[in-house]
């Protein structure tokens, strides 16, 4: 299927706003925007049965994309998808404990098996997520830009050494520790692996990228620069960065990174993604006009009064401040407890206040 060409996109906010253009209203989208607490949602998974079908195939994929936007003035869309999916493809077992998350059936903790893991094709070991991409393109008709993404590697290797969710993180920074070149092939092997898939997902019609550093925030700064940051800056070099007449922008994620603004703002991405522990005000002062900042409203906010609401609208969006380059967004994935029509309050807020923003 054939991607449509720069000019005809409807709704260019988001990625004006990337690029630090004048826009007229704040550009907003929502981490895990489509997810459990639409309940057109629930009623799509249980057709598919299990979260991996629902990945997997692309009719469903794309008819979950694109139900937060029926619902919502949002200014993009999010690929449908999950940050596990190399290491799946890497055959290492993945499956879901009701209650716990994700597992892998094969944790990898050891030289000889990080060496023995599989080098990834992502056009044919993850077709099934190139195939959602085109689809969901297709569907959106121009509407609003698709965001493709992938989890960081030092993100992905904690769930590949830990074998799932981790308090700790003991495991993997044992091995850190004690083993580091160990760890930094492993994390050089993901590097590569997602590099070439977020490649495949712009040459499939991906418009911009995010990438999903969950877990930088359990780490020293030394740490983080060398085993989470460095590897981050290598993807970045490595994207194709001017596809279907536009430029593709990228945007950094570390949950609990705003100590490190600077050091993100300098990897070359377009933007950084803050949570709410991070001032938006203060991290605007702090990296000037280098790049733009995305956030960072707590997600929990969602689960409060409408005047709670609105009120965190108006303080995250007088914390940014007027001028260019603000992506509104929630600090991390909304709640699956939030009520739809508290996502109407807040849209709907942020369309009523922040063109003031932008006079």
């Amino acid at each position: 299927m054939p991607t449509s060409s720069a000019s005809t996109l409807k709704n260019d906010r988001f990625l004006r706003a990337l690029a630090r253009q004048p826009v007229d209203r704040t550009p907003v989208w929502m981490m895990r925007q489509a997810g459990r607490y639409l309940p057109e949602y629930l009623q799509t998974r249980a057709e598919a049965r299990d979260f991996m079908s629902l990945c997997r195939n692309a009719e469903l994929a794309c008819e979950v994309t694109l139900q937060p936007l029926r619902r919502y003035a949002l200014d993009a869309a999010i690929l449908f998808s999950d940050i596990l999916t190399i290491p799946d493809a890497m055959g290492l077992g993945l499956h879901f404990v009701a209650g716990e998350g994700p597992r892998f059936h094969h944790p990898v903790r050891d030289r000889a098996t990080i060496e023995a893991l599989p080098v990834l094709t992502a056009e044919t070991d993850l077709d099934y997520v190139m195939n959602a991409v085109r689809t969901i393109r297709g569907a959106l008709n121009g509407d609003v830009p698709l965001i493709g993404f992938s989890g960081s590697p030092w993100t992905l290797a904690t769930y590949m050494v830990e074998g799932g969710p981790s308090k700790d993180f003991g495991i993997i920074k044992g091995m850190l520790y004690r083993e580091p070149d160990t760890l930094h092939l492993l994390l050089s092997k993901l590097a590569e692996a997602v590099t070439d898939y977020l490649n495949a997902q712009i040459r499939s019609g991906a418009q911009a990228i995010q990438i999903f550093d969950t877990w930088g925030g359990v780490l020293t700064t030394p740490a983080y620069q060398a085993f989470s940051l460095d590897y981050m800056t290598r993807i970045v070099n490595g994207l194709i960065r001017e596809h279907d007449g536009r430029h593709i922008p990228i945007v950094l994620f570390t949950k609990n990174g705003g100590q490190w603004v600077e050091q993100i703002a300098a990897s070359g991405c377009d933007a950084v993604g803050l949570d709410w522990t991070t001032e938006l005000g203060s991290a605007r002062a702090r990296v000037g006009d280098q790049v733009a900042l995305q956030g960072n409203m707590d997600p929990t906010v969602l689960l409060g009064s409408p005047d709670a609401i609105r009120s965190e609208v108006k303080r995250t969006l007088e914390s940014f401040g007027h001028g260019q380059g603000h992506v509104f967004n929630l600090g991390h994935g909304i709640s699956q407890h939030t009520p739809p029509e508290n996502v109407s309050v807040f849209i709907d807020t942020l369309h009523e206040l922040s063109p003031q923003f932008h006079r």
